[in-house]
């Protein structure tokens, strides 16, 4: 008799949190999926998923560097403007986009937005550049991807104030970071 409250209780459980999930709309984006849907919202109670969690700041070396919200150092991508994401197929397996809308946290400076990118999904920007963390940075405080030219084209990490450490040298016979881009 007591098994069957775990089965209503757990699908209750469960509707919650897909209802939560859903419902982290960001109301007033507008536009066409251009670049600036809004600036940098209060860090208020943004939720922890991927889309609408908070941007935050993180010192690697002498610099601080802009982060998501679990820690992983942000990059910017020199091929992409301010409306267009150039990193597709392969690229987003070692360059993740940072899913949009995001908030700022804490320290956090500049203009955050949106753009919608060529499969319809949108990524996060900051001060125009689609943002993305790197498959290399396998936890907080590091950055491995900054000064490397790959998947056609050089990342750098986004520094909000101190010098990034010098670039790492890429593989260029393989593409580099030993992941056989």
């Amino acid at each position: 008799m007591r098994n069957r409250w775990l089965v209503p209780a757990g699908a209750a459980a469960a509707v919650l949190v897909i209802a939560a999930c859903g419902s982290s709309g960001n109301g007033g984006s507008g536009g066409s999926g251009g670049s600036g849907s809004s600036p940098a919202a209060s860090s208020g109670s943004a939720p922890a998923a991927s889309s609408g969690s908070a941007l935050k700041t993180m010192k690697v070396g002498s610099a601080t560097v802009l982060a998501d919200s679990k820690g992983l150092t942000l990059y910017w991508f020199v091929p992409d403007t301010s409306t267009k994401s150039n990193c597709n197929g392969s690229c987003i397996h070692y360059w993740p986009p940072v899913t949009g809308p995001v908030t700022a946290g804490s320290g956090v400076t500049g203009h955050l937005g949106t753009i919608t990118r060529s499969n319809g999904t949108k990524q996060a920007t900051w001060d125009g550049h689609p943002l993305y963390t790197y498959i290399g940075d396998t936890g907080p405080g590091m950055d491995k991807g900054n000064g490397l030219n790959l998947s056609g084209g050089v990342w750098h990490a986004i520094i909000l104030t101190g010098h990034a450490a010098p670039a790492a040298s890429p593989k260029a016979s393989s593409g580099g970071g030993g992941y056989g881009y």
